[in-house]
């Protein structure tokens, strides 16, 4: 049966309201991650890891950023396998839940000074419990509004969700800008807990329209199919090719945010940058990111997701070595250059993920699927690079930006070659996709 024959006319009342619940999680899910990425570069070296070396406590923090991305593809198997067998609303309300609470209880952990080393132990608890829930929530939005949408606008619609990554990214961005003007001992005593503690706010306003919302058509259709597999994980991993292609084509867009946001404060201020003068590109980047993920997105439904992801990782191979080559000039302005030069790749990327991946998976192993890869590619692109990036200066001994352009540029290549293998998925009939199915190219 086609998807027109199951849903030949989407009601675009209700597809509006699964498109703002998913935009909302979304916003929560980055406001956290990427809050809590931003102030491990600040604060946390010194509150939860404090040592008579700085840059082991910058390692030390960026370490507990790694775990909640470790922690991803955890949830990614466990939400993904109960998203296919009761549906993909429960869970999502949950996850959304998980997230919020997480971060609110991060914002009132004691610090190093008053419980000693229980303070990063129950600060690595709190991680993990965030990467898990952000394991199942980015994919069970993204296919709430895929599977209600029509094929031809899975892209438009897509993008409209994704623009809570860099909404989410400027209300963390502010929160931080705003709480780093405090005075040193303010910031340090009690003014890093604000923003964590604002998280209760989006969680009440999300939970609130996402407990409204209607299950996937799709699933409902799919829900009393007899050769439904009981363990869609076994499903999905017998057929590797299509998992390995799915998780790899994340890696370069995930490594390209970590590197010019959440590792970019820490490069910019070894190299004589304020704080404040990053924190303010790393703003910016996500005004751009408005608009240009929104419009990749849209592109991907007229162009195809394959020409759009190429243009993206083919971008970044080529300009690594420029886009640090202008941060590296020490010139605010061409700071900013350098970081919108980056976020505009990362967007071509980025936007057509959410309905390549589900294009990729049949609807019986699809939550489990686009969860595990679009987890595995955060995980190895976005969770492990501030980390090695980290690393990397402390084996040098002097900050250098040839090894992260060439960070970045490995990383594209992989998703170049990655999607150069995968076939173009648009317009794929999601209703007739039973099993797991991915055209690659010859």
């Amino acid at each position: 049966m086609s998807e027109t024959a199951v849903r030949r006319s989407p009601d675009h009342a209700v597809l509006r309201k699964v498109a703002l619940s998913g935009l909302l999680g979304t916003v929560i899910e980055y406001y956290d991650f990427l809050l809590y990425g931003t102030l491990a570069a600040i604060v946390f070296g010194q509150l939860f890891f404090p040592g008579s070396d700085p840059v082991v406590g910058t390692i030390a923090s960026f370490g507990t950023l790694a775990v909640g991305y470790v922690a991803r593809p955890v949830g990614g198997i466990v939400f993904g396998h109960f998203g296919d067998r009761m549906g993909r609303k429960s869970m999502l309300v949950l996850t959304m839940t998980m997230m919020g609470l997480a971060s609110v209880l991060i914002g009132l952990l004691p610090t190093y000074g008053s419980i000693g080393v229980w303070a990063p132990v129950l600060l690595v608890l709190c991680r993990i419990v965030q990467g898990v829930a952000i394991g199942g929530e980015w994919a069970g939005a993204t296919l709430m509004v895929v599977e209600h949408a029509d094929a031809k606008r899975r892209g438009l619609w897509n993008g409209l969700l994704q623009m809570g990554s860099p909404l989410g990214s400027v209300l963390s961005t502010i929160a931080v800008a705003l709480v780093t003007r405090l005075p040193e001992d303010q910031l340090m005593s009690w003014g890093w807990r604000v923003p964590f503690l604002f998280s209760a706010v989006l969680l009440g306003i999300g939970l609130y329209v996402r407990i409204s919302i209607t299950e996937s058509p799709l699933f409902e259709q799919s829900r009393a199919a007899a050769d439904k597999p009981k363990v869609p994980l076994v499903e999905v991993l017998r057929n590797p090719g299509t998992f390995l292609l799915a998780s790899a084509v994340g890696i370069g867009p995930f490594a390209l945010t970590a590197l010019i946001s959440t590792f970019m404060i820490t490069y910019g201020k070894s190299i004589g940058y304020a704080t404040a003068d990053v924190v303010t590109g790393v703003l910016i980047t996500a005004l751009l990111g408005l608009v240009a993920i929104p419009l990749f997105s849209l592109l991907s439904d007229h162009l195809g997701r394959r020409t759009v992801v190429v243009g993206g990782a083919t971008g970044i191979v080529l300009l690594a070595f420029p886009m640090y080559a202008l941060v590296n000039t020490k010139v605010v302005a061409l700071l900013f250059a350098g970081m919108l030069l980056g976020q505009l790749i990362q967007n071509a990327m980025y936007a057509p993920l959410g309905p390549l991946l589900s294009e990729m998976f049949g609807t019986n192993v699809r939550y489990t699927g686009v969860s595990l890869g679009y987890q595995m590619g955060a995980l190895i692109g976005g969770g492990f690079t501030p980390l090695l990036a980290s690393s990397v200066f402390t084996i040098s001994g002097a900050p250098s930006s040839t090894p992260l352009a060439v960070l970045a540029g490995a990383c594209g290549l992989v998703t170049l070659l990655a999607i150069w293998r995968t076939g173009e998925t648009r317009g794929r009939d999601l209703a007739a996709e039973v099993e797991t199915r991915t055209p690659v190219s010859s």
